[in-house]
């Protein structure tokens, strides 16, 4: 409705023109079509009668000058007829606020219906492709919930960029070379060892979780452990403290990823970011670096000249010891994404990654490829809070500093914590309250949204159990009553769930789509609530349960792009 919006104001600014009433040379302006935040002022609302209106004032002089009203009843006149349009009203300084006609809200429930799970959907990205980078986990213990917050966020942007036409490959990268690495391995030799936290022995730079202990004793029991086709044997040897390093890593991993499993949360690609040294990749990006001229030598270390391309000062890439800093291999992994055909690269981390960013799209800038200036793109997300009982839940045995993500799920189920992790602007602190999230009350929203999918589908199971009729075509034949304001107000919900869909793939945003979803299923409670359903008059019934399907297929769309089940029984 947007666009054929646009096109009739396109029209009459044509028109205009050659009326004489604006300039011959008068540029069409770039207005926005809204919803107003008052649904009382109609449907839809453009600016473009005001932007005309200070164009022409700049260009007029004296008594000449227009007057914005007035240009914008000259507008309205000028709109072409159309059937969906039922009228168009002058507000303000000059706003134009259309409101629809019955036919073209019925068009849209049936399109509804029509489209069933396509609706919401498009095709703007087709054709191209997205990376989306998310958790990327050092194996070096369970997954905290942080990490769950990263999973869902990244997961449900794969999810609505694939809904706006875009093909998405979704991508671990697993940090599995450095320091923490060796102390994962150094910390399982010790247990292999009959080493525990507190003793004498046990290494400063350990870790304390009784996971270790567990990896361990599946080392010395000679246990063999499969990720991604790969399968590595405990060789029981306590002194091999290579073999122990191999056999912990592989052993997180399917630990991280039974987790990931158990969240909905899945993955096309697993990038190890050891292949790019034993590939040469680190080493290729940084000669190329230096044969563009980006680089420089200072105190035995190697330097990118990270200023040139926006960032405070200069920074470090190869240390007078010989070893790269951590966002050399950044650069390279990134580089791989564009020559693997990602024309979008997304990338999703903890806030605390920041710091390194601007130094990631340097070095890529520095290469001299073409890569555009905002790749990759960063959505970074803040802290979790987590609460029981009205305290903060911090510990896990298991783990032994941190809650898991496991613990989490446990306590709360996959689809309250998908949804309180991803419900929110990514941005923002997070308070997870484990209480709220296993309530069975309308204060719980994800318990709402899926109890308001459930309750259309109970009513489908009473028309059966009563032994009455449903006639969808019927349904959709019937007049709408627009002057009934939860109908009308449950149809502009409907209505929006396109421009949700585009605005969560094109910003990155999933939290939007749990907001919408919570606003459409309070506005069909608020319409069961002023109507009965299963009634004996045919039409009207019909109507209403044409309504109810067109918002179960809505709820079930988006519940579906969070990764949310949709029951049909609570």
């Amino acid at each position: 409705m947007k666009s054929q919006l646009r096109g009739l104001i396109e029209q009459a600014i044509a028109a205009l023109r050659d009326a004489g009433t604006l300039p011959a040379d008068a540029a069409t302006p770039d207005f926005v079509i809204e919803r107003p935040k008052d649904r009382a002022h109609g449907d839809f609302s453009t600016n473009a009668a005001m932007l005309l209106a200070k164009h022409a004032l700049s260009k007029a002089e004296g008594p000449a000058k227009p007057n914005p009203r007035a240009l914008a009843q000259a507008l309205v006149d000028a709109l072409p007829v159309n059937d969906d349009v039922a009228a168009v009203e002058i507000a303000g300084p000059g706003f134009l606020n259309f409101r629809l006609t019955p036919a073209a809200w019925q068009r849209q429930l049936r399109a509804v219906h029509a489209e069933g799970e396509r609706y919401g959907r498009n095709d703007s990205g087709a054709g191209r492709t997205a990376g989306v980078e998310y958790v990327s986990a050092n194996p070096t213990g369970p997954l905290h919930v942080g990490h769950g917050r990263a999973g869902v966020i990244g997961d449900c942007i794969a999810r609505v960029l694939e809904a706006n036409g875009w093909n998405v490959k979704r991508e671990f990268y697993y940090n599995d070379a450095g320091v923490q690495i060796n102390n994962l391995a150094i910390s399982t030799q010790a247990r292999a060892k009959g080493l525990k936290p507190g003793d004498d022995a046990w290494p400063a730079d350990a870790y304390n979780g009784d996971y270790i202990a567990d990896v361990a004793q599946a080392y010395l029991r000679g246990d063999s452990v499969e990720v991604e086709g790969h399968v590595v044997t405990g060789r029981r040897d306590a002194d091999d403290l290579d073999a122990i390093r191999q056999f912990a890593v592989a052993w997180l991993r399917r630990e991280q990823n039974a987790d990931l499993e158990a969240f909905g949360v899945a993955f096309d690609v697993y990038f190890l970011e050891s292949s790019l040294y034993g590939d040469g990749k680190v080493d290729e990006t940084v000669r190329e670096l230096v044969a563009h001229g980006h680089t420089y030598e200072d105190g035995g270390a190697l330097w990118l000249k990270t200023t040139d391309f926006g960032d405070d000062k200069d920074r470090v890439m190869r240390k007078s010891d010989g070893t790269y800093t951590y966002f050399v291999p950044d650069v390279a992994y990134h580089l791989s994404k564009w020559q693997r055909g990602y024309e979008r690269a997304i990338t999703e981390l903890g806030a605390d990654h920041h710091g390194s960013l601007a130094r990631v799209k340097a070095g890529l800038q520095a290469l001299d490829k073409g890569i555009p200036k905002d790749y990759p793109e960063y959505v970074l997300h803040q802290m979790v809070t987590v609460m029981r009982g009205g305290e903060e839940v911090k510990l896990s045995k298991r783990a032994g500093s941190y809650l898991t993500l496991r613990d989490l799920i446990d306590e709360a189920g996959s689809d309250a914590v998908r949804w309180f992790l991803v419900a929110r602007r990514p941005d923002s602190q997070l308070t997870f309250d484990i209480d709220l999230a296993r309530s069975q009350s309308l204060d719980n929203p994800v318990y709402y949204v899926q109890l308001s999918h459930a309750r259309i589908c109970g009513l489908l199971r009473q028309l059966e159990e009563r032994g009455l009729a449903f006639s969808l075509d019927n349904g959709l034949a019937q007049p709408l009553d627009l002057d009934d304001a939860s109908l009308r107000d449950l149809l502009i919900d409907l209505s929006r769930w396109p421009e949700i869909v585009a605005a969560a793939g094109g910003q990155l945003e999933p939290h939007l789509i749990a907001a919408y979803l919570l606003e459409l299923a309070q506005g069909f409670q608020t319409y069961y609530n002023d109507h009965q359903f299963l009634v004996d008059d045919a039409d009207a019934r019909d109507a209403r349960l044409a309504l109810a399907l067109a918002v179960r297929q809505v709820l079930a769309n988006g519940l579906q792009l969070l990764g949310v089940n949709a029951p049909e029984r609570m």
